[in-house]
Order: structure tokens, then C-alpha cells, then sequence
């Protein structure tokens, strides 16, 4: 703290402060032969500490550098599989897309022909109950024809005596016909 309170105090009386030209006044001969035995002595231990540290640095270096290739190196490898698995990818689509397509053709042929063969069975069906409406109404005609003609041949030959004379007429002419 004396020689803090020392600069204050030349300052206070010189006003101003100033550079000390003076060469053995300064030191500044002693600092350089301190520096340079310095220099002369520790350069063995300096040198083989700097030596290390170089040495651990270019290690690191090379490490960091073969850390890095192995992770281009890597990294490509992976681009390479990221690709192939997207070729894969987009091939799975394609043939999923082609299988849905073929199998919605084919539920829909199924479909066809599942629509076609309850058509032909209704048709069939529509036609077999079209043969037995035409034959009942083929019926029920004969029926009703039938019906009319005895009730009118009862009403034309109302009494058995003019029957047996009609169709003994009728049995005369045909038996003049034959002979």
C-alpha cells in the first residue's frame, strides 16, 4: 500500500505522468537477461511440455477428424439405406394399389355374376309362374267353355226325347256318309 500511496504522491507533485527514457534507471536491462536466462534454462522443460501439448492437440485433431469421416462415412451409408427403403416403399404402394385394384375387379366380377345368376333365377322363376298362370287361365277357359256349352246344349235340347232325336239324326247321316 506504501508504494500505491508513493505513486500518488509523485504524481501529485510532478502534475503529470511521464515516460523514463533512461535505459538503467528502468531495469529494462535486467528484464531481458531475466527473460533470456529464462528462455536459455527452460527451454528443455518448456519445449518438452510444449511438445506433449502439441502432441495431444494433433491427437485430438486427428481423432476429431477420423470421428468426423466415420460419420460421413455413416451418414452416407444411411442416405444409401434411406433411399433403398423409400425404392422399397414406393414399391409396396404400387403393389398394393395393384392388389386393391385387382381384388375390387374381382369383387366386383363376383358381384356380376352373383347379380347375373339371381337375375336368370328370377327370370326363371318369373317364367315358370308365368306357365302356371297360363295354365290355370288355360283352365279355368276350358272350365268356363265347357260350362257354357253343356248349360247351352241343355237349354238347345231342353228335353231328352229331342236329344235322342237329334243325335239319331245325326248318327243316320253319318252312317249314310260311311256306306
Amino acid at each position: 500500500m506504501e508504494n500505491f500511496n508513493q505513486i500518488f504522491t509523485s504524481l501529485a507533485e510532478n502534475g503529470s505522468i511521464g515516460l523514463n527514457l533512461d535505459i538503467l534507471e528502468t531495469g529494462v536491462i535486467n528484464i531481458a537477461a531475466l527473460v533470456g536466462i529464462l528462455i536459455y534454462t527452460g527451454k528443455d522443460f518448456l519445449g518438452s511440455i510444449l511438445q506433449e501439448r502439441k502432441s495431444t492437440i494433433v491427437k485430438s485433431v486427428q481423432d476429431a477428424e477420423d470421428r468426423l469421416n466415420e460419420a460421413n462415412r455413416r451418414l452416407s451409408e444411411a442416405q444409401k439405406q434411406l433411399s433403398q427403403a423409400n425404392v422399397v416403399i414406393s414399391e409396396i404402394r404400387n403393389e398394393t394399389r395393384s392388389a386393391k385394384t385387382n381384388l375390387l375387379k374381382s369383387d366386383a366380377n363376383i358381384a356380376k355374376k352373383e347379380l347375373t345368376n339371381r337375375f336368370d333365377r328370377a327370370i326363371s322363376s318369373f317364367r315358370s309362374k308365368e306357365r302356371v298362370i297360363f295354365l290355370e287361365v288355360k283352365q279355368q277357359i276350358i272350365s268356363l267353355v265347357l260350362n257354357r256349352s253343356a248349360s247351352q246344349a241343355k237349354e238347345t235340347f231342353g228335353s231328352k226325347k229331342r236329344a235322342r232325336a237329334l243325335i239319331n239324326d245325326t248318327i243316320q247321316k253319318l252312317e249314310g256318309d260311311l256306306l
